[in-house]
């Protein structure tokens, strides 16, 4: 039987607990509370697939980065490196992120892509963003894909 990205975590968990491995089963910890969250949250408890699990993911993967960002920024370089280690720990679990020259060819396709098709200009971001979203979901962050994506159609 497969196991899931969801069971993954939990024997992860278990084991960085009996490590003793704090920073690890904290974050594996507030991982995990917020996929039972996410469960839990429409109107039936309901199992997330992987896919949905790996939202998640990357969802606290995001707030991590920013926190630390924040924290760095604020002058408090202990917290920041705190929630850059737990952002570290959390990207094991996500997809190889996209270099940015790699980035940087899907989006140029795309926006080639979309020229073909008739859109161009500013205008055309949405429909670019829609040739690219799938190919790199889960490898590029949003902000990061439109960011690469209005270069590349003011170029």
């Amino acid at each position: 039987m497969t196991t899931t990205l969801k069971s993954k975590l939990q024997d992860d968990l278990n084991r960085a607990i009996k490590g003793r491995d704090e920073l690890r089963s904290s974050t594996l910890r507030l991982t995990l509370t917020a996929i039972t969250k996410e469960e839990t949250a429409g109107k039936e408890k309901r199992e997330l697939s992987d896919d949905e699990v790996l939202k998640v993911i990357t969802r606290e993967a995001k707030k991590r980065r920013e926190a630390a960002e924040a924290f760095a920024q604020g002058g408090r370089a202990e917290q920041a490196e705190r929630e850059k280690a737990e952002g570290e720990v959390l990207a094991e679990y996500l997809p190889k992120q996209l270099s940015d020259e790699e980035l940087d060819a899907i989006v140029a396709q795309a926006v080639a892509e979309a020229k073909a098709a008739g859109a161009e200009g500013p205008r055309a971001m949405g429909a670019v963003m829609k040739i690219v979203n799938p190919k790199v979901a889960g490898q590029a962050e949003g902000g990061r894909v439109a960011a690469a994506v209005k270069k590349h159609l003011q170029g």
